[in-house]
């Protein structure tokens, strides 16, 4: 979210995240154990959720927001690590992580092909990868107006791309889809994936 200043993005989730987000950042965060990857952190949103986790190392790479997460990090239930750093070049060695957490954050990524690669190389055979994002939606009218909304939005808001098909990138990725729950009328998908390498 590279341009978005960390207050004014917390402001404008903020009603979001009390009516409907912070339920399904929870059933992923919450859940996610062993040595967990988040991917694109921002504001460290789901850093209280996590409570099975060993540890969370969390990337983001607009500078701000990552300062804007340590205060989160530093009241979580457990240890969590920050990293400026992109998706596309993890700073981790191999088959390092038991699960992977993105959400709201694939629509942002300039390389996201690229990123998922890095995603699969840095977690383990086996690992849980968990998605939120909001995605292009199924039918034409509501596809055109995402469209045509995306080049302004994506300036207004950090580089989000309203029309990004999410779903379709994770399956080229050679990650195994395990499920697939739309949310909000198809404007949202939670997808849960295999690393099956």
């Amino acid at each position: 979210m590279a341009g978005l200043k960390p207050r004014l993005y917390d402001l404008g989730m903020k009603p979001l995240e009390k009516s409907r987000i912070q339920r399904i950042r929870r059933s992923i965060a919450g859940k996610a154990s062993g040595v967990v990857l988040e991917i694109g952190s921002g504001t460290g949103a789901n850093f209280p959720l996590y409570e099975r986790a060993d540890v969370v190392h969390a990337i983001e790479p607009d500078p701000a927001m990552r300062e804007a997460s340590i205060l989160r990090a530093k009241g979580a239930k457990i240890p969590i690590q920050t990293y400026e750093a992109k998706a596309e070049g993890l700073p981790f060695a191999d088959n390092v992580f038991d699960e992977v957490v993105a959400t709201l954050v694939f629509c942002t990524i300039p390389e996201p092909e690229k990123a998922l690669q890095e995603i699969r190389r840095v977690s383990k055979p086996g690992a849980c990868i968990h998605f939120f994002e909001h995605v292009r939606v199924d039918n034409k009218q509501g596809a055109l107006l995402q469209d045509a909304l995306t080049p302004l939005w994506e300036k207004v808001a950090g580089g989000c791309q309203l029309n990004r098909n999410a779903l379709k990138l994770i399956r080229e990725s050679g990650l195994a889809v395990v499920e697939v729950t739309p949310l909000y009328k198809g404007l949202f998908q939670k997808i849960e994936c295999i690393n099956a390498k």
